[in-house]
Parts: structure tokens; C-alpha cells; sequence
């Protein structure tokens, strides 16, 4: 099996509640997502997706994405989509930084190898565990009353956690963590996301602030020293994201005590080839994991699925459905959420098909 055609399209995500809104005042209304389609000598079809959340989130953005998918297909053509490993080095080598471009590359290959082998692709992850997915529901940056009335209406919809944006003004920070604890009953998680919008001394005032609230404190600070010191002054459960992301930042933390939970990306990390390598070794070591992309649509979806349910159950903190987050479904196949949780597909690969008819014409194409 040999890939022979990439192609790239374009897909704008527009979001149900209009925007997303996190730290810093930044926002989205619309997501621009690359959805990548790898086709082999053999006829099959696999297909990826990479959608970055804005260009002022992560060192990323949409048509970078897709310079770099086109700067890497060369190197893709003529290679054997059942070897992702190799494939990914055979990238790597290629094309130096940027993961996020080759996230999308990648997950193709994996869907086109799930094919191959007649399996879903959780299995060749390492296994369906459980019978769904649990998820949680990122509730966007507003005032407090508002994002509490949001947590109250997704808790009826089946959420049970809740991750939200903070990281602006510590006194509306500590109000909006407040008034969205108390829309919670017993059983539920709270999670403040910072999104690394506070500088160290606000952090430190809020998590004083919030000490007799059951809520995990997650990416407080920009940069890795910043969120250690927060970590150490407070007794709430830590979750770290933007600055793991790779396997050097993940073991410094590691050793230094500076997580409870990990926020693992596959396109922040280049892929699900080295999500799972880091995967594996946060299931070795204990450590709890937020499985999940920085955004996306129906194909990022089930490669969350697939991740999410490959993992052991308990260490899956949780994981996200972001085509329930917008108003597009370009895939037939895609999870669908029910009751606050969602299934990976059991057909062989991903099991996300896109329509041809919501794709139009591709952004580029190259053939071998």
C-alpha cells in the first residue's frame, strides 16, 4: 500500500453559540479548519483534520497549517500509510518544527492503516476500554451569571464537567468560579482554565480566593516557572497544557510534582503518533489525561474518540466532542454525543467519512 494523491479543503466551523471566548480577550466566531484526504494505490481513502484555535493561541494558524501540509507531501507520496511511525520521522525530517501541520497527515495515515488492518482504530491504539467516553464542556469566557447559567444548561444536556475560561480580572475570575460552583450538584468537576492569562501574582489571588472551592486550577501562568510556583502554593489539583508539548517539558514536570493531569493535544504534539507515546507513558506513570485537540470538526472528533477510549479509564481525566461545538457536520460516521458522553466507531479506521458535497473543490491536491 502506497500513497499515490494528498488533498487539502478548507472547512469553516461556525460556532452554535455565535463565538469563543478565553483569556486575554481573545476570540473566534468562525474556526478555520484543513481537513486532509490521503488516497493509496489499493483505493482506500483516509482522512485528517487540523483546526487551530485562532493564530494567538498556540504557535499555530490555519494557512500555516496548510503551507505546511503541502510542504510536506512530497515526502508523503510514495510512502506506506501502515508504518505512521516511520511516516511521521519521514516528516519530521522533512519539515522541522511545526507540528501542527503534520497533525493532520498523520491522523490520515493512522485512519488508512486502521482500514487496512479491518480494525478500529482504538484497536490498534491499544483497545476499546469501557463502553463510551466521558466528556466535558468548555464553557466560554463571559460574566459569571452567564457562565453559570451555561454550566446549568449543559449539565442538563448530561455534562458533569466543566472547564472555565478564566485568566482575565481576579475579582471576576473568583466570582465566575464561585457563581459556577454553585450551579453544580455532587459528582461534578469544575475546572478554571486560565489559558496562561494570569500573571503570577493573580494567580496566586485567586487560588487563595477559591480555597474552599473543589476546583482544579489549570494553566495559570505563560510560562513553565511561573505555573510550578502557583503549583506550589496551593492545595487545588493542577492540570498543565500549553507548556507540555512534548516529552522533555512532560518529564521536567514529572519529576518536579507540577501536575495532577495532563492536557494532551494531538495537534499540539504533532499527531497521534507522539500522542500516544506520551499517552502511554502518562498510563506507566499515573498520570490523568485530558484527551483532546485544540479544536476541530467531525474527523478531529473521532480521532478524540479513538484516543480517548484506547486509553485506561482511569486515567481519562475526561475529553471533548468539538463538533457538538459548531453548527457544521461535513462527515458521515463522526461521534455524536449522548447523554455527556460519546462512542469511538467500530468500523475499520476512524469510521468519519466527508462528504464530498460539504468539501467542494480541494485547496491544493498533489499526485505522485
Amino acid at each position: 500500500m502506497r500513497i499515490e494523491n494528498l488533498s487539502a479543503w478548507r472547512v469553516e466551523l461556525p460556532l452554535v453559540e455565535g463565538s469563543y471566548r478565553w483569556s486575554g480577550g481573545k476570540s473566534v466566531d468562525v474556526f478555520d479548519s484543513t481537513v486532509v484526504r490521503l488516497d493509496t494505490d489499493d483505493g482506500r481513502s483516509g482522512w485528517g483534520e487540523v483546526c487551530p484555535l485562532g493564530p494567538a493561541y498556540l504557535p499555530s494558524y490555519a494557512a500555516g497549517a496548510r503551507a505546511g501540509i503541502a510542504e510536506l507531501a512530497p515526502a508523503v507520496l510514495g510512502q506506506d500509510p501502515r508504518e505512521p511511525e516511520r511516516l511521521w520521522r519521514r516528516m519530521d525530517a522533512a519539515l522541522k518544527g511545526h507540528p501542527y501541520a503534520k497533525s493532520a497527515v498523520d491522523m490520515a495515515a493512522w485512519d488508512l492503516a486502521g482500514q487496512a488492518a479491518g480494525l478500529p482504530l482504538c484497536s490498534l491504539l491499544g483497545g476499546r476500554y469501557g463502553e463510551d467516553v466521558r466528556l466535558y464542556r468548555a464553557i466560554s469566557q463571559e460574566p459569571p451569571e452567564v457562565m453559570a447559567e451555561r454550566v446549568a444548561g449543559y449539565r442538563a444536556e448530561g455534562y458533569r464537567r466543566f472547564q472555565l475560561k478564566v485568566g482575565g480580572a481576579v475579582e471576576d475570575d473568583v466570582a465566575r468560579i464561585r457563581a459556577c460552583a454553585d450551579a453544580l450538584e455532587p459528582g461534578d468537576v469544575l475546572v478554571a482554565d486560565a489559558n496562561t492569562g494570569w500573571l503570577p501574582h493573580e494567580a496566586l489571588r485567586v487560588v487563595r480566593a477559591v480555597a474552599d472551592v473543589d476546583v482544579y486550577v489549570e494553566q495559570p501562568c505563560a510560562t513553565y516557572a511561573n505555573c510550578l510556583r502557583v503549583r506550589r502554593a496551593t492545595s487545588h489539583p493542577f492540570v498543565l497544557d500549553e507548556t507540555i508539548d512534548g516529552l522533555e517539558p512532560f518529564l521536567r514536570a514529572h519529576a518536579d510534582g507540577a501536575m495532577d493531569v495532563v492536557n494532551l493535544k494531538i495537534s499540539k504534539l504533532g499527531g497521534l503518533t507522539p500522542t500516544r507515546r506520551l499517552r502511554d507513558l502518562c498510563v506507566e506513570l499515573g498520570i490523568a489525561m485530558t484527551l483532546e485537540d485544540s479544536w476541530g470538526g467531525d474527523v478531529v472528533t473521532a480521532a478524540i474518540a479513538h484516543l480517548a477510549h484506547s486509553t485506561p479509564e482511569e486515567l481519562r481525566f475526561t475529553a471533548t466532542d468539538f463538533n457538538s461545538y459548531v453548527t457544521r457536520s461535513y462527515a458521515d460516521g463522526a461521534p455524536r454525543r449522548e447523554d455527556g458522553r460519546m462512542r469511538a466507531s467500530t468500523r475499520p479506521g476512524l469510521g468519519a467519512v466527508p462528504r464530498a458535497s460539504e468539501l467542494g473543490a480541494p485547496a491544493f491536491e498533489l499526485r505522485r
